[in-house]
């Protein structure tokens, strides 16, 4: 079950067509829907995102925490998720980026976003970046 500010997050980007305000607006911002690594259930996280050509890419930071999202690790147990940009929702498969490809993203969100750099700072972990793909119907996600 999503914290109290997440569901309000969540909540306002589908009552506004994925815009939403406060402290992420004019972000680009992906609900990312995942199941849970331990309780199997479906669970919704606001996650801000780049897009790299047809890929998208989120950043595991958990703002700085010393523990990665909840969300990250439901990823790496099950990697199929559905996204939703805007008004469109689409099913991804996640991959976790490495080396020189996880570099690079990981600055080029830092280029638009400069708080990741700051979450960077923060933890002794090293921040994981998630590229996300999209799949077709035809595929299993």
């Amino acid at each position: 079950m999503p914290n109290d500010f997440n569901q309000q997050v969540i909540d306002e980007f589908r009552a506004n067509e994925g815009r939403v305000g406060g402290m992420f607006e004019g972000a680009p911002l992906v609900l990312l829907t995942t199941t849970g690594a331990k309780s199997g259930r479906s669970t919704t996280s606001p996650v801000m995102y780049l897009k790299d050509d047809d890929r998208y890419v989120v950043i595991a930071s958990n703002a700085g925490a010393d523990v990665h999202p909840a969300w990250y690790h439901n990823l790496r147990a099950t990697p199929a998720a559905t996204a939703e940009i805007g008004t469109e929702t689409f099913t991804v498969r996640a991959e976790i980026a490495e080396g020189e490809e996880r570099d690079r993203l990981f600055a080029r969100m830092v280029a638009v976003a400069p708080g990741f750099a700051d979450y960077e700072a923060k933890t002794s972990r090293r921040i994981p970046v998630v590229v996300l793909h999209r799949t077709t119907a035809a595929e299993k996600p």
